[in-house]
């Protein structure tokens, strides 16, 4: 399985992964809180969130990044060097969307 880092983040009252990666011809985007201060905003201890895109969505990002298609690492290298804060999983939602990009979402917290 082929994944990259997004973005990683890690103190005293918090800890934040954020991960993109392949399964099969679909992308997904995954992201993962825990610790004390997620505790006081949502409740639970962990907040997770995740978005895969299908084929089709993913040759539109192919082409939109300009990565040769079919060439998975150098798509999961191009996003994690353009999208790679706190704020990526948000930035890419938008970028989907702006994109017209169908995708199944995810989030829920514990």
């Amino acid at each position: 399985m082929q994944e990259v880092t997004l973005f990683h983040f890690e103190s005293e009252d918090i800890k934040i992964d954020i991960v993109a990666r392949f399964e099969g011809e679909a992308l997904v985007i995954d992201g993962y809180d825990m610790g004390k201060r997620v505790e006081e905003y949502w409740g639970g201890s962990d907040y997770e969130y995740n978005m895969k895109i299908g084929a089709p969505g993913v040759e539109i990002l192919y082409a939109n990044f300009g990565v040769t298609p079919g060439e998975k690492q150098e798509l999961l290298n191009f996003i994690a060097a353009q999208y790679n804060t706190n704020t990526c999983y948000s930035q890419l939602e938008n970028l989907f969307t702006a994109l017209k990009i169908q995708r199944e979402s995810l989030k829920w917290s514990s």
